[in-house]
């Protein structure tokens, strides 16, 4: 990956997911809510009739409502805002990671999806085994890669092969973070391909 500054901000802007969603609305939520308290708290310095309720109904409500409501009800309520807290904590620490992956180029910033990489590695390793085109899948996780290799049957497979052209197009594409590669061959074989 290039050095430059700008280019790393490039790629961590394409490989990682805005946190800008979540802050907006988390930040509109407490603004109304403020807003409406400092119009209400307003109304009730000018004598005015409330919007909804004036500050000396709301805390009198509030102190109130524990003993007007059903123990299960505020159980209920309690179980929904400590969830609603988890939610906000999860989507704020989260690492919110997308599938893509920055390759190493020293002219530009060169961000690929984990699918292309997926299908590349794909066909790469079922030409090294001599396979079919649907004998062949991979999937690309965060920090591995599995070949899943429904072989044909009758015919043996050299799996040698098909990990030595699968390392070395992993490492012709420098990513970002390395990925590990495993091999799964399947028990059931592909008829007459």
């Amino acid at each position: 990956m290039s050095k430059d500054p700008l280019v790393r901000r490039l790629i961590r802007r394409e490989t990682h997911s805005s946190r800008a969603l979540p802050s907006i609305v988390a930040a509109s939520i407490l603004l109304a809510t403020a807003l409406w308290l400092t119009l209400e708290y307003v109304l009730w310095l000018l004598k005015d009739q409330p919007l909804l309720a004036s500050p000396a109904q709301t805390l009198r409500w509030l102190q109130d409502l524990p003993g007007n409501t059903v123990p299960g009800g505020m159980i209920g309520a309690g179980a929904g805002m400590a969830l609603l807290g988890i939610l906000t904590l999860g989507l704020g620490l989260g690492k919110g990671r997308r599938h893509r992956r920055s390759l190493h180029s020293d002219r530009a910033a060169v961000v690929v999806d984990d699918d292309v990489i997926a299908a590349a590695i794909s066909n790469t390793s079922r030409l090294a085994g001599g396979l079919a085109a649907g004998q062949v899948t991979t999937t690309v996780g965060g920090r591995s890669v599995l070949v899943r290799v429904r072989p044909t049957s009758g015919v043996s497979l050299e799996t040698a092969t098909i990990k030595t052209a699968l390392d070395g197009e992993l490492a012709a594409y420098a990513v970002d973070r390395r990925l590990a590669s495993r091999i799964q061959v399947l028990k059931e074989g592909a008829v007459g391909q």
